[in-house]
């Protein structure tokens, strides 16, 4: 199927989203994230943190979920690309692109960040599909994606995104129980109020509980190819 009809890969679904703030006071922020439901997590955000929002976009909606970067492997590659959209001034791949500008709005710098990271490695090499939400926020990339990337319109169907299920371990997930809101990440010591949820470890008897973001730090922090032990990695893993 041609770009205009965006067709999907086989597979569970993983994507990196940009958001747009459409609340007059706030116009114009945006907010980089992840997630497996596109849908449900415009929702919460939009609901606020007693939703399962993020603190960053918590009582200044309404939010609008105007692109989505979907076809990532698996959920750690798909957090490496958000947390390197989030902080490319710390990404040693984006070291080529250039700092914000005084006259340059944050929705145009981010679309420029993208467009160098969907041509810089790994990214370049990965089955990406770019994904406009929305049609009236559609600008063309400048440097354009790859010939390999093709662009696709509307929401995502919910037959692609049904496999998902609760299976994922990296699922944005719904407010955790209020015993659970306390409790430190393993690898930051912070408390675990994270936007998109704590990540816990399936081996039993493990105590890992981290934030994505600081997973995701953690492995970028990895030599190529290599994994390093966790500080309290459960001896199952």
């Amino acid at each position: 199927m041609g770009p205009a009809g965006g067709a999907m890969r086989p597979g569970r679904f993983f994507g990196v989203y940009l958001l747009y703030c459409l609340n007059p006071r706030h116009r114009g922020r945006v907010y980089v994230g992840f997630t497996v439901n596109p849908a449900r997590r415009v929702q919460q955000h939009n609901g606020g943190r007693r939703k399962g929002g993020a603190w960053r976009t918590s009582g200044r909606g309404p939010w609008e979920m105007v692109l989505i970067v979907h076809g990532f492997p698996s959920s750690v590659a798909a957090l490496r690309f958000e947390w390197a959209w989030q902080h490319p001034q710390a990404s040693r791949r984006l070291a080529h692109v250039a700092p914000r500008l005084r006259s340059e709005g944050a929705f145009a710098f981010h679309l420029r960040v993208l467009a160098h990271m969907l041509r810089a490695p790994p990214w370049a090499r990965l089955p990406l599909t770019l994904r406009w939400l929305r049609a009236d926020f559609r600008q063309e990339l400048c440097p354009p994606p790859p010939p390999h990337v093709p662009l696709a319109f509307g929401p995502l169907s919910p037959r692609v995104l049904a496999s998902n299920r609760r299976t994922n371990l990296f699922a944005d997930t719904e407010p955790q129980p209020a015993q659970d809101a306390e409790a430190p990440c393993t690898l930051c010591a912070r408390v675990l109020q994270d936007e998109e949820g704590p990540l816990c470890c399936p081996h039993p008897g493990c105590s890992l509980r981290a934030h994505m973001i600081c997973l995701a730090q953690e492995f970028l922090q990895e030599e190529p190819g290599q994994l390093l032990p966790l500080e309290g990695q459960c001896p199952g893993a």
